[in-house]
């Protein structure tokens, strides 16, 4: 899942010689709008560099990016390349802003079938993600060791037992984010997935067992109450203080965790609730599509730079430089193999799910509907299942 960077102001980056704006160079330079920061500038220079073509970088703050691209459609202004948190992709496509990367021989062969249906609107491909995440479980080591713990958790039994045991005072067995936010619906997501939950309808028997099992957690005073105000941010905060013992995060977290010296940590797959079933994880991450300008040279060109950014190559120092993981297994394989704790991520995103594959553009009002369901639960105001209905009629 995307973070929203800093804002910035517009950076603008050359990676051929200097010339007249209005002149043959500007013909030759592509502009690229995302929500990362300068971290991911040598990655675009790379690219613009193995193509003969200049770059002009635009980093927009995240929660800013969808209504200034809308903006920028209406105007036609869009950039050459832009960058999209995946659930967003189709409703830009549908829009209509978008070319289909088919028409500049780009495909993604090779690529997890969700990284392809995240980018997919109709049947055509419009964006690529070279490097995706996902979530999994960040617990400490000490903890589980003191308390005679010798194995994480594998189902939702295991995990309620094993977060009971590692509550003590000044500290939850367990934590999550459960914000009235997508946060919150997006860190639902595994146990509502796993267990046969679906977003075409939240009511099911499925989808009420998941949240009951986040009001069990919350009644054993395993999840702090307050896990309804938490971000994903505040979580980690959470780990790191030693508030917590174990934590549903993503990849993003690994630069702070790695920063600790008194934190011994380590990452599992978030459990089934029955062993027997495959855990499910949402798939998180950007994708890069390619605009209708109305410049077919330069959206030819832009095309063949989305199609740079997701080699393999370039899956890896996305990969390295935003702590996820490549899109193509076998680079994701390799990637995985220096590190442990990289590797839950590796088989979580092997078997991870698009937000859009069911819904499409109207994935978000489901959204919407999941976290004001878990609200409702977790705040006591009605049961789970009752809080489903609820929230599905809204």
């Amino acid at each position: 899942m995307a973070v929203a960077a800093a804002a910035l102001l517009p950076l603008s980056l050359t990676a051929c010689g200097g010339a007249d704006p209005a002149g043959a160079e500007s013909k030759n330079t592509l502009t690229i709008q995302d929500y990362y920061d300068e971290s991911h500038d040598p990655i675009y220079q790379a690219c613009a560099k193995s193509l003969g073509v200049g770059i002009d970088i635009n980093h927009v703050p995240g929660p800013g990016l969808i209504p200034k691209v809308l903006q920028q459609s209406s105007s036609r202004t869009l950039p050459d390349v832009l960058m999209l948190d995946n659930p967003d992709g189709q409703q830009i496509a549908a829009s209509g802003a978008l070319a289909p990367l088919s028409d500049y021989g780009v495909s993604a062969e090779g690529l997890v079938p969700s990284v392809v249906k995240a980018g997919t609107y109709e049947g055509k491909l419009y964006g690529l993600a070279p490097a995706v995440n996902t979530l999994v479980i960040f617990y400490n080591k000490d903890l589980f060791a003191a308390a005679g713990i010798t194995a994480p958790p594998k189902t939702w039994d295991e995990l309620r037992a094993t977060a009971k045991k590692l509550t003590a005072q000044g500290r939850y067995g367990f934590a999550m984010s459960n914000i009235n936010t997508y946060e919150g619906t997006w860190q639902f997501l595994p146990f509502m997935w796993t267990n046969g939950g679906s977003e075409k309808d939240i009511t099911t028997p499925e989808t009420a067992q998941a949240l009951q099992f986040l009001v069990d957690l919350q009644n054993d005073g395993s999840i702090s109450k307050s896990s309804v105000i938490w971000s994903q941010d505040d979580v980690i905060d959470q780990f790191i203080a030693g508030k917590a013992a174990m934590v549903v995060n993503g990849p993003w977290q690994l630069p702070a965790l790695e920063e600790q010296q008194n934190v011994n940590w380590a990452s599992f797959a978030i459990p089934a609730r029955l062993a027997s079933q495959s855990p499910v994880a949402p798939l998180g991450g950007e994708i890069f599509t390619v605009p209708r300008t109305g410049d077919r040279t330069k959206m030819a060109k832009a095309g063949q730079f989305v199609k740079c950014l997701s080699s393999p190559a370039g899956q890896l120092q996305s990969a390295e430089v935003r702590q996820n993981i490549p899109a193509n297994p076998e680079v994701a394989e390799k990637f995985g193999a220096s590190s442990q704790t990289i590797m839950p991520f590796v088989g979580a995103v092997r078997n991870a799910r698009s937000r859009t594959e069911l819904l499409g553009p109207e994935w978000p009002k489901a959204a919407t509907k999941i976290y004001n369901a878990v609200q409702i639960a977790l705040t006591g105001l009605a049961t789970p299942a009752e809080a489903l209905r609820q929230a599905q009629g809204e």
